[in-house]
């Protein structure tokens, strides 16, 4: 082939590979210390963007970063909606709390308050970087990552620009007890330090100790977000039998916010239909992009 004819191909599939990768996130691991222990996330900066807004993901209880596999994609759902965002121009931090997926830790020594603080210290590395806008930063938490989300809007010093919250704990001792049993919540107060083996519903074995049942009463989810007047989207469904009823405990959340908010409903489950496809996920993960990115 002619040098100058093999010149334009290179150039055809330079310009084909770098119009492909517009948008798409360039990820990557990093780590921050609470505490003595790492804390280890996925930052993911969409190409071509400079300084880009950013929005921190909280896993939920026994979760982790990439949060749960939709089965017919084999992806997982934050693991999804990071994609979707850098689409649109916008970064994202998902973390592991410390005890959960590579973060260091024992699952048996989490506690809620332990993951706000973690997720405290996710915005500072954030804040104290040079790669995204610290003045455009939002928190997304699902299920009790929710509830860390709250207390978390309610107690950052940094303004964020909005919360959204996904199937979120309103009422974390009630939640449990309807989870675990309440002679479990029980015998988890009682424990001390030695933890409690549990079988949780969908077959998992985990262990806690009485620090987290405690946790479970020190912070209230609602009376965090009176702390908070920025935009607030609260994402129910009314098929979820984890956290219910639906759509009355999201509601709730939003009786004692002041400030710009919306209760998104869907006859979805506490996954989002993730079992049955991407459709719901899909539409969940694009509405909170649309809600946060008209904030930014």
């Amino acid at each position: 082939m002619p040098k100058t004819r093999l010149s334009l191909v290179a150039a055809a599939a330079a310009a084909f590979f770098m119009s492909a990768s517009s948008g798409q996130a360039a990820e990557k691991t990093i780590d921050f210390p609470v505490d003595g222990q790492k804390v280890v996330g996925t930052l993911a900066l969409p190409d071509g963007v400079s300084n880009p807004p950013v929005i921190l993901l909280l896993h939920g209880f026994t979760g982790k970063r990439d949060e749960l596999e939709i089965p017919s994609v084999k992806e997982g759902i934050f693991q999804r909606a990071a994609r979707m965002w850098a689409d649109k121009g916008i970064a994202s931090l998902r973390i592991d709390f410390r005890g959960s997926g590579e973060s260091e830790g024992k699952f048996e020594d989490t506690t809620l308050d332990g993951q706000v603080k973690d997720a405290l210290a996710a915005l500072d590395f954030l804040a104290n970087g040079d790669e995204v806008d610290d003045d455009r930063m939002a928190v997304v938490g699902w299920s009790m990552g929710g509830a860390v989300a709250s207390a978390v809007a309610g107690r950052t010093d940094y303004d964020l620009r909005s919360v959204a919250l996904w199937a979120p704990g309103s009422n974390m001792p009630a939640a449990m007890a309807l989870l675990l049993g309440a002679d479990t919540v029980k015998k988890g107060l009682a424990a001390g330090d030695t933890p409690i083996p549990i079988k949780l519903p969908w077959g998992a074995e985990i262990s806690l100790k009485a620090a987290f049942f405690e946790s479970l009463y020190a912070i209230d989810p609602v009376a965090e977000m009176e702390e908070f007047d920025e935009p607030l989207l609260v994402a129910v469904g009314t098929k979820d039998d984890i956290v219910f009823p639906q759509p009355i405990a999201g509601q709730i959340l939003l009786d004692y916010h002041e400030g710009p908010e919306e209760l998104w409903v869907r006859p979805m489950d506490h996954v989002f239909n993730a079992f049955q496809g991407t459709d719901m996920v899909d539409e969940l993960i694009t509405k909170t992009g649309e809600f946060i990115q008209a904030k930014f």
